[in-house]
């Protein structure tokens, strides 16, 4: 949970900074919208998406162990335990043995994997630069607050 800084005297908003806040809260709203009707386009439900994505997107190496996937998709271990089995199944990824650690397994995308986070994040930087110019708008805004 996020926890604000106690303020002597909370800044006045006006019905510009609600409505500045509304819009940049429905623009979130309908990048994620599109986001979970792409991953249903491409047959992938959009939590196996987003594993994919924090699997190919975790800074500096290639795979991830299940408890850093589990943090970073903000889930119970043994939920992306559950994930991770779904998305093997599928053969969208495979486990590694640690070679440093024989008890914790690693896991890294598949050619397949690959293959479909690439179509999937293709589409998404084509969305978020049609939607670039807007939410450039409403960030400039929230700076004025």
């Amino acid at each position: 949970m996020v926890r604000f800084m106690a303020r002597r005297r909370p800044p006045k908003l006006t019905k510009s900074h609600y409505e500045m806040l509304a819009a940049l809260r429905l623009a979130l709203r309908r990048f994620l919208a599109f986001s979970q009707s792409a991953a249903k386009t491409e047959g992938v439900p959009p939590q196996q998406h987003q594993a994919l994505l924090a699997i190919k997107g975790f800074p500096g190496r290639e795979q991830v162990s299940i408890g850093e996937l589990a943090e970073w998709l903000h889930l119970k271990h043994h939920s992306a335990v559950g994930l991770v089995d779904r998305l093997a199944r599928r053969q969208l990824v495979t486990r590694v043995a640690s070679s440093d650690d024989r008890r914790q397994v690693h896991v890294k995308l598949s050619a397949r994997g690959e293959a479909l986070i690439q179509r999937l994040s293709v589409a998404h930087l084509a969305e978020l630069k049609r939607l670039g110019p807007e939410w450039k708008k409403l960030i400039d805004l929230a700076e004025k607050v």
